[in-house]
Parts: C-alpha cells; sequence; structure tokens
C-alpha cells in the first residue's frame, strides 16, 4: 500500500480522536482503532515509514499514538 495514503488515513483517523478532552484516551484509541482495522502489513507499512522518516506528513497526534502504543500494534 501506498505510504502517502496510510499517512493521510491515519491523519484522518487522528483528526476524529483529537475532538476527545482526554488525550490519553485518544491517543489510545488511535491505537486501537489502527489495530483492529488495519492489516498488519498496513500497520508495519506505517511504522517503518514513520521509523525512516518517509512519513513525515504524520499527524503528531497520531505520531504520539504510535510512539505510545506501539508494542500493541
Amino acid at each position: 500500500m501506498n505510504l502517502d495514503n496510510l499517512v493521510k488515513m491515519a491523519n484522518q483517523i487522528g483528526t476524529f480522536f483529537a475532538a476527545m478532552p482526554d488525550r490519553d484516551e485518544a491517543l489510545a484509541d488511535i491505537a486501537t482503532h489502527l489495530r483492529r482495522f488495519w492489516a498488519p502489513p498496513m500497520r508495519r507499512a506505517l511504522l517503518e515509514g514513520v521509523d525512516n522518516g518517509q512519513a513525515g506528513a504524520v499527524a503528531p497526534i497520531v505520531r504520539a499514538a504510535l510512539e505510545r502504543h506501539r508494542e500493541r500494534l
């Protein structure tokens, strides 16, 4: 899957959960959504893109969720 599309979709998820008043809950919910609804290759590609700097357009809230909940993904 195209990394740009994965980043776009992840950012849309992040935008949705960013409206939550509890940031910790929002980060957990982003990770839960990715784990439940994204196939493992999609999650791996997003994480690899973030790790190697190719996913620079990923939203800060998504990046924080990935960093905090990486072991769950």
